[in-house]
């Protein structure tokens, strides 16, 4: 049986981790994970001795080093964010541009070109449109955290709205909102939701290992929080549904 190929960019994530665990388990991809540095390979092999490490620094390589490790691939997932260290220079040269370099490298990438899968977060889109469904605890939420990460919120917006215009590929969005290492339920809340209850880890990568192997998710984008519904059943309405969370 031929496994389908699968490439973590920001492997060593929390998100990523669980990620690649659910994906190794199912016998059904090959997964490799993108990670900064040799010390970080151990904490791979603790989650599953199947997935390959690959050490490649997503500020310093090139379009060129990344498309050649994209040839062949059949989907690329984007879990990788500086996460507030490296002060705003790094958020975005690191959430910004190196998720631009990523979408250039799979567009030179020749034949047939990987699908992208892209993990962003809640409410990134244009800070001035508010969307209809928000309430006023999501409002009060939303201007909180436009003033405690504003430039974290404005680097995921630019690369999120510059993937929204690319056709040479399919992509597909999820996001998140506040991450969680509370135990996963397999439950969340997926599609116009409020943006005021956190998820857990686990389940955004349930939604993703779902996502991973889901074409007709092109196009999609996701919102995720935590929620009382079964998240492969909410994953499968809202692709049946086709409506995109998008906020341009």
């Amino acid at each position: 049986m031929s496994l389908s190929k699968v490439i973590i960019v920001g492997g060593h994530g929390k998100v990523a981790l669980r990620l690649a665990g659910l994906l190794a388990k199912t016998g059904k991809h090959a997964v490799t994970s993108i990670i900064r540095t040799e010390s970080q390979v151990p904490d791979l092999k603790a989650v599953s001795d199947k997935i390959e490490p690959l050490i490649l620094s997503i500020e310093d390589a090139s379009v060129a080093d990344f498309t050649k490790v994209f040839e062949g691939q059949e989907v690329i997932v984007w879990s990788a964010g500086a996460g507030g260290a490296g002060g705003p220079e790094r958020t975005r040269k690191v959430d910004y541009e190196g998720a631009v370099k990523v979408y250039d490298a799979i567009e030179t990438v020749q034949g047939a070109k990987p699908r992208l899968v892209l993990v962003s977060a809640i409410d990134v889109g244009n800070p001035d449109v508010i969307p209809p469904h928000y309430n006023d605890a999501d409002i009060a939420m939303r201007k909180r955290v436009r003033t405690v990460i504003a430039h974290y919120m404005e680097m995921k917006y630019l690369a999120d709205k510059d993937l929204v215009k690319r056709t040479a590929f399919k992509w597909t969005i999820l996001r998140p909102g506040g991450l969680t290492l509370e135990p996963g339920t397999g439950k969340a809340d997926i599609g116009r939701t409020h943006i005021t209850t956190q998820v857990s880890r686990d389940d955004v990568a349930l939604a993703l290992s779902l996502l991973v192997d889901r074409p007709d998710a092109a196009g999609l984008a996701i919102d995720m929080v935590g929620g009382d519904k079964s998240v492969p059943d909410q994953v499968e309405d809202f692709i049946k549904k086709g409506e995109t969370d998008w906020l341009g």
